[in-house]
């Protein structure tokens, strides 16, 4: 299996904690973030990973080559912001597979892959995204489902509980070949909210561990909390 990982973001919010290297390499307990990601997905059998970088690519880049303890790595650089949408975009074309996982590089999401890919059809739906249910969704929003299908957000304002976007997707090659797409945008608001109801997003419950170390409280969690995989 094959996937990309959106790490190409100026992590702004983390500043205060993190402010030597680009976020998805951000220490935990002496390791990058993105170590801990990488030795899960290998755990669910995806081998070849697509790095989108842009702010600190040379970072990630020189950190891990090209092959991580099996996996074989190959980066797409943005030589300007394109957005995770255009950022996305342009690593797609570096992908071989029909059908590609997309993963935020900063979230670390505990998945079963492996059912994900079985599960989604591909038929009915043009995607699946993975989603996980929080107590409080005031952070992330809420993802509204119907039948197993996703069919709109929410601003999290109201906070509660609800079902969140945890940022990760199975997507075809071909999803973003649309010619009205510019050449900068959002994934998520500028093309998933969008065109939601159009795209029938198959919805993939994951109820395992769930961190995004975005801001520095959470951050701070993910080096007690984080867990470690062989």
């Amino acid at each position: 299996m094959e996937a990309i990982i959106l790490a190409g973001g100026l992590g702004r919010r983390l500043r205060p904690s993190v402010s030597t290297v680009p976020k998805p390499l951000a220490p935990i307990r002496s390791r990058p973030f993105l170590e801990y990601l990488f030795d899960y997905l290998l755990t669910e059998g995806i081998r070849s990973i697509t790095v989108a970088v842009g702010y600190g690519a040379d970072s990630i880049v020189n950190h891990f080559k090209s092959q991580y303890r099996g996996l074989t790595i190959q980066y797409s650089t943005e030589t300007e912001p394109l957005g995770t949408g255009g950022a996305l975009k342009q690593a797609l074309r570096m992908v071989t597979s029909d059908r590609v996982f997309v993963i935020n590089g900063d979230t670390f999401s505990q998945v079963d892959y492996r059912r994900m890919a079985s599960e989604f059809d591909g038929g009915s739906t043009s995607m699946a995204m993975a989603v996980t249910y929080l107590n409080d969704i005031s952070r992330y929003g809420k993802v509204n489902i119907q039948s197993g299908v996703v069919c709109s957000f929410e601003s999290g304002e109201r906070g509660g509980g609800g079902h969140i976007n945890t940022g990760v997707y199975l997507i075809p090659r071909n999803l973003l070949e649309h010619s009205e797409l510019p050449e900068k945008f959002s994934f998520e608001r500028g093309f998933l909210a969008q065109k939601v109801r159009k795209l029938r997003p198959q919805a993939f419950f994951a109820d395992g561990y769930f961190i995004d170390i975005g801001i520095p409280a959470d951050y701070e969690r993910a080096q007690i909390e984080l867990p470690e995989w062989e």
